[in-house]
């Protein structure tokens, strides 16, 4: 009887340290996300996307509303659509993603800040649980994202400061359709909501230039051939076009990025003089970027105006952002048409690849994949 009664002791014992530990744990947790400005900043978000999932309505219920608008109903058949595409035809995980709607009462999302050290092409960098560190940071609260984008301007970086429509949570809650993702044109919507189901699908944690950088690959890719499953061929034929806007545009950011990295790297070191060196010779680089953009690229783009041109600006945040968004799209398309246009297999080739790569440099991944040197780059 003694010894079963010093087990038990024993087992008591410990029972009470572990849920001292756990008490401390959750004290610490809670601590940190009261005070710390990350913890607040993740408590402010977990608030927001709580009321955006407590609003949420089934897909299915929107349509059998009588009240629901001809203009709604057909925004939502055809993401429901595009959902069972991505599912269906690409392999995507789509979970419960984009089957219920959620009224935000807000025309935009969220604003999004981004930032770059101004002699240096490196980008301001955020840490967040999970994902790692990434080059933006969104913000539901359009004030402080305003205030943020400021402070950043006045501590010498560059800023950009841009409007978001949709995010994915990455799977770990049934993302919501949104009134700022259905503002947009159909070609659009069917993009996004393929884009988005990439990143429930795959996302490499702080690697948000390749993740970026692969769902628009998939997005844009996959809403011309969701299109064109429709017999829609003239709408496929203008996501196919954009796709094409996108791989100019995309060289020409990594051109000038070329560029500006060779001439920062002309003139190293911390001093004065070297930092004043290399924002002189940036500011000759994005000059002649302007008059090359303007004369020489514009013309070449079919979807995009020339006033829409004329408004792009030039400096290192808004150059580190596009890279973001338009890394190597070529050697995308080269694995597509090495898998003779099967997208659901190019698709599952680089995400494979990409897992196995223990290097951690997916897009050398792709550029192998696709039968290209490592380094290359198109022009």
């Amino acid at each position: 009887m003694a010894t079963v009664e010093v087990t038990e002791n024993k087992r008591l014992r410990w029972v009470r340290r572990a849920l001292r530990a756990l008490a401390i744990v959750a004290l610490a947790l809670v601590a940190w996300l009261v005070l710390a400005p990350t913890g607040r900043y993740l408590l402010r978000g977990a608030w927001e996307e709580a009321k955006i999932l407590a609003r949420r309505r089934p897909l299915a219920e929107i349509l059998a509303d009588s009240a629901t608008t001809p203009i709604l109903r057909a925004k939502v058949e055809l993401v429901l659509a595009a959902r069972a595409f991505a599912r269906d035809s690409l392999g995507l995980d789509v979970g419960e993603s984009f089957s219920t709607y959620s009224e935000t009462g807000r025309d935009t999302l969220t604003l999004v800040v981004s930032g770059a050290y101004r002699d240096r092409l490196k980008s301001y960098t955020w840490w967040f649980p999970v994902v790692g560190r990434v080059p933006y940071k969104g913000y539901f609260d359009f004030g402080e994202a305003r205030r943020q984008e400021r402070a950043l301007n006045a501590r010498g970086f560059d800023t950009r400061l841009g409007a978001v429509s949709a995010f994915s949570t990455l799977g770990w809650f049934n993302d919501p359709l949104l009134p700022s993702t259905l503002r947009a044109d159909s070609l659009t919507l069917a993009n996004t909501v393929i884009h988005e189901l990439l990143h429930n699908t795959y996302f490499a944690a702080g690697g948000a230039v390749f993740n970026e950088s692969f769902a628009n690959f998939v997005g844009s890719r996959g809403a011309q051939r969701f299109f064109r499953s429709r017999g829609q061929e003239t709408a496929a034929a203008e996501v196919a076009a954009r796709w094409q806007d996108e791989r100019v545009l995309g060289r020409f950011w990594a051109t000038l990025y070329a560029r500006v990295d060779s001439a920062f790297k002309s003139h190293p070191g911390d001093e004065a003089r070297a930092v004043a060196e290399r924002l002189a010779a940036r500011q000759l680089l994005f000059s002649e970027a302007r008059a090359s953009l303007l004369l020489d690229l514009a013309p070449m783009l079919k979807t995009i105006s020339i006033r829409s041109v004329e408004r792009v600006r030039l400096d290192n945040a808004v150059l580190m952002s596009r890279r973001v968004y338009l890394t190597d799209l070529d050697a995308f398309d080269a694995v597509l048409t090495r898998n003779r246009g099967d997208l659901r297999a190019t698709v599952a080739e680089i995400i494979a690849a990409a897992k196995a790569d223990d290097e951690k440099r997916p897009f050398d991944v792709v550029k192998r994949l696709a039968g290209l040197p490592i380094g290359s780059r198109f022009r």
